[in-house]
């Protein structure tokens, strides 16, 4: 018995970094989206949106039955009774109206206890609805009812049909108690907001003309960049066209950037863009730039590693030059590690006369014009 509930907690805690990764991606891109950098107020509180939700997830969820194929519940899955919990309360202690002294044994029940607990699992989110988000009070009842049932969803379908039958019940009851909850926590957000710094003041105490593109910011727009430049370099590899790899690179890093003044499709979601002094960058130093990036470093690596001139070489030849790659490889990684620390400016930055900079929302550009670059169409 013990080892079925080790398990499935020891797969949650693995698959928490997982989730929190999946997760903070899309609110990291979103602040950039409308705020274009990340106040660390906001990046604390939306990280306790996450870490809630996921806490939250977990307690709804575990403990999973020892198997996926699991037996039915005995009494049934569904309880449709609005307020049954009451009854239940009622039923099962001693309580009498006429008779006080009973009164405390309704908290000694372990239906108290259930229903207590529902309405303080949604009382954090209608905080941050309240605080955070500034909702309404009937968008805070709305959200707290669908994260409640997304709950109840979640367990009466097996997780999804991971598990041959639901090992919940779905009690109307929790959504109930739920969504009262969510309220609470509504309430008590803004009567402490006074207390709190204000989310609307937040930009009015930053210096956003010493903001800089953070690495972060470039690895996110990477691995956006990635997934549209990699499945397209991959599809134009199945057709009977030479250097697949290298038209992908030309098409994706030279010819976009040039037509969008410097903005690849990643680059344009987390609102950055390559720029050349005070203008938009020239096409021969955005081949400098990406030539060098990835047309060296990358390109050398497919060459000698998974291609046919490396076969056509001398196998001590073709040894040495890998060695030779492996080598730029690690210095290169060396340099990107000590530039990070530093905050220096990239090799292929200063050779290609480039940087990143930030492309502000129009309302930091309404309140603080020297923070546009140049002029984006």
């Amino acid at each position: 018995m013990f080892q079925s509930y080790l398990f499935p907690i020891s797969y949650a805690f693995l698959a928490f970094p997982v989730a929190a990764l999946l997760f903070t991606l899309p609110f990291l891109i979103v602040q950039y989206r409308r705020h274009g950098y990340i106040h660390k107020l906001r990046a604390l509180i939306l990280y306790l949106l996450l870490l809630y939700l996921l806490n939250a997830l977990f307690l709804i969820m575990l403990p999973f039955p020892a198997t996926r194929h699991n037996l039915p519940p005995a009494g049934g899955s569904l309880q449709l009774v609005p307020l049954q919990f009451i009854e239940e309360i009622l039923h099962s202690s001693r309580f009498t109206a006429d008779t006080p002294s009973t009164y405390l044994s309704l908290l000694k029940e372990p239906a108290f206890y259930q229903a207590v607990f529902n309405v303080l699992l949604t009382v954090p989110f209608g905080m941050f609805l309240g605080y955070y988000f500034r909702t309404r009070w009937v968008v805070c009842i709305l959200l707290s009812f669908s994260l409640s049932l997304s709950f109840e969803i979640t367990q009466i379908t097996g997780i999804y049909g991971f598990f041959d039958h639901p090992y919940r019940v779905f009690d109307v009851d929790d959504l109930i108690t739920n969504t009262l909850g969510g309220i609470i926590g509504y309430r008590i957000a803004l009567w402490i907001s006074g207390l709190l710094p204000q989310i609307e003041q937040l930009d009015a105490n930053e210096d956003l003309s010493a903001k800089r593109v953070t690495f972060t910011r470039r690895v996110i727009a990477f691995l956006l960049d990635a997934c549209v430049w990699m499945p397209a370099a991959g599809l134009l590899s199945l057709l009977p066209v030479p250097a697949p790899f290298w038209i992908t690179l030309t098409a994706y890093f030279l010819l976009i950037p040039c037509l969008t003044k410097g903005r690849t499709p990643g680059k344009w979601v987390v609102r950055i863009a390559v720029q050349s002094r005070s203008d938009a960058p020239r096409l021969w130093r955005l081949t400098v730039r990406y030539g060098l990036l990835y047309g060296v470093l990358p390109g050398m690596n497919i060459i000698l590693f998974d291609s046919i001139f490396a076969a056509a070489l001398h196998q001590e030849l073709a040894a040495t030059a890998r060695g030779i790659v492996l080598l730029a490889d690690l210095l290169f990684l060396i340099h990107i590690i000590i530039s990070i620390f530093r905050k220096k400016e990239l090799f292929y930055e200063r050779l290609s006369g480039t940087r990143n900079v930030i492309l502000w929302p129009e309302k930091q550009l309404l309140s603080e014009p020297e923070l546009r670059p140049y002029t984006i169409d």
